[in-house]
């Protein structure tokens, strides 16, 4: 696995786009503090949709970097959840501008899944993570599902074999308000 993540890592810090799997189902990832990088994964995926995309990140505290205004209870959600969990949260600052909607909130989610902890662990910062799919178009749950374009669109393909056991639907999402507000937005 380490040569995945290693040749993952390079193509991220080059501005690359990388084809991966998830906790959850295969995703399209970049570094979510290139602003270059963001955009070809935008034009990728045919959209400009600023609510498609969420940051993987390692953990609360790498949450915390690039949220500055989450509320206390999103972390004990996101701690107790069961399944994976994509949280909604305010003050979204450090992660590249066409990542956060005018409501100026960033999506995350911190993935229980071997590859992407070991990814998340080298690269050290958020990795962008959007459903490997042109927009419209249904999500590819395993590697043999993704369009063609997609796949020759983006700079490295994860091995498949590191995919662990996904769920192979969508995360959860529920948002988050400064004041604890919470909202389900997908179950």
């Amino acid at each position: 696995m380490q040569k995945a993540v290693d040749k993952c890592v390079e193509v991220l810090r080059e501005g690359g786009i990388i084809l991966y799997p998830t906790d959850t189902i295969w995703g399209i990832g970049c570094d979510a503090t290139n602003e270059e990088a963001v955009a070809k994964v935008y034009a990728l995926k045919q959209s400009e949709d600023k609510h498609s995309m969420l940051c993987l990140c390692r953990d609360a505290d790498m949450v915390v970097r690039y949220v500055n205004r989450a509320p206390g209870i999103a972390f004990e959600v996101m701690e107790l959840s069961d399944k994976p969990l994509t949280a909604i949260l305010p003050g979204a600052t450090g992660v590249a501008k066409s990542l956060i909607p005018e409501t100026g909130t960033l999506g995350v989610r911190i993935p229980q899944h071997d590859f992407c902890q070991a990814l998340l662990r080298k690269f050290g910062k958020p990795i962008v993570s959007t459903s490997a799919n042109i927009s419209g178009e249904e999500a590819a749950k395993r590697l043999k599902d993704v369009d063609e374009r997609i796949i020759k669109g983006v700079d490295y393909v994860v091995n498949p074999r590191f995919e662990g056991k996904p769920t192979l639907k969508p995360s959860a999402i529920i948002s988050f308000g400064e004041g604890g507000e919470v909202e389900i937005i997908r179950k």
